[in-house]
């Protein structure tokens, strides 16, 4: 077997180590979370995910009808399976804006949340708000930073 060969043969091995650890993470990460149960009937709001693990979760939506209700808040509830308050979350809804839709993600620290509760508000209530964990890392992110590990241990 001439060098070639043997550089084709460790790179593709690398390759393959690459994309079956990429695969791996995803499915790990992924299969963390846990759908939480939503606990009000505001049909204005729209939430196409909302799940957590025990210390982290993710809620994603769509307000309609957003012309409506500006100048608001959207005011999001975290409870816990013994229905304690677990913490509080508020999104700007937007200053007088004509759009009909918009959509929101709140990405949460919390501790075993199980359900949460969705509504409106004027303004902010003075207490402690949910860490919000700044956003979730893009594939490029990850790609590169696995990467740099990579070099880091070769």
């Amino acid at each position: 077997m001439n060098t070639l060969q043997k550089i084709a043969v460790w790179t593709a091995m690398l390759i393959g180590t690459f994309i079956f650890s990429d695969f791996l993470i995803n499915v790990g990460l992924n299969s963390t979370y846990k759908d939480i149960e939503r606990k009000d009937n505001n049909s204005q709001i729209v939430v196409y995910q909302a799940d957590a693990t025990y210390v982290n979760g993710r809620i994603r939506g769509v307000i309609k009808e957003v012309n409506k209700i500006k100048d608001k808040y959207l005011k999001i509830e975290l409870y816990s399976k013994r229905d304690v308050l677990v913490g509080r979350r508020y999104i700007e809804i937007g200053k007088g804006s004509d759009i009909e839709a918009k959509s929101f993600e709140l990405l949460f620290k919390a501790n075993d949340v199980s359900y949460y509760k969705m509504g409106t508000a004027n303004e902010k209530e003075p207490g402690d708000e949910v860490e919000i964990i700044s956003k979730e890392l893009t594939k490029p992110e990850i790609i590169l930073t696995t990467a740099m590990m990579f070099l880091i241990f070769w």
